[in-house]
């Protein structure tokens, strides 16, 4: 080991006196900081003559502030058993398509397919579109939206006899926004059951 060409120093020992002054030091700091604090954050930038506004992001629409066209008496509520949001019609702001059913106690209610967007100026939800009316007996499996394409697979009846519990018919079907409305159609490569 090498001795150090300088003399031993007197504050390399530690001494009560030490521990004080530092402990006032930083008791200083820490009071200063209390007092002087920097403005707030915020997430947005300060206007100026460059800065351009953010574009907004529109939220899609909650189905729970939509009353649905669907009939379920005096009683019984309606229930959303599926929902999907997406842009349907390529303006940029997303719709909610959702699988509505009355929420009977018993048996199997049908189903309704429904396209809920904001109204414009209010922004309020409502409903636009019915993909699939509850009349027609269906239930709604495999509920998918992709690309504006609304995809399910739809239990039904092949005749009124066959009884509510035990739908014999399966089928595919999609929606998709062309021409101002929704069209209906098979997807390539399925068959009715």
């Amino acid at each position: 080991m090498q001795q150090s060409a300088v003399p031993e120093l007197a504050h390399t020992h530690t001494r009560p006196i030490h521990w004080v002054a530092t402990a006032t030091a930083v008791a200083g700091v820490v009071a200063l900081s209390s007092i002087l604090q920097p403005n707030p954050a915020t997430a947005a930038q300060a206007a100026g003559p460059q800065s351009q506004a953010a574009p907004t992001v529109a939220t899609a629409p909650d189905p729970a502030d939509v009353r649905f066209p669907l009939d379920c008496g005096p009683v019984v509520k309606t229930k959303v058993q599926k929902e999907v949001t997406g842009d349907l019609d390529g303006d940029g702001r997303p719709e909610t398509v959702v699988v509505v059913h009355c929420d009977a106690a018993m048996g199997t209610p049908p189903d309704g397919v429904y396209v809920i967007t904001r109204a414009s100026g209010t922004g309020d939800p409502r409903v636009v579109a019915t993909l699939l009316n509850p009349k027609s007996r269906n239930t709604v499996t495999d509920f998918t939206l992709s690309d504006g394409v609304v995809q399910a697979t739809l239990l039904g009846y092949s005749t009124a006899d066959v009884p509510s519990c035990c739908p014999d018919v399966k089928e595919k079907a999609q929606w998709e926004w062309k021409d101002g409305a929704f069209l209906r159609s098979t997807p390539a490569g399925t068959h009715t059951v």
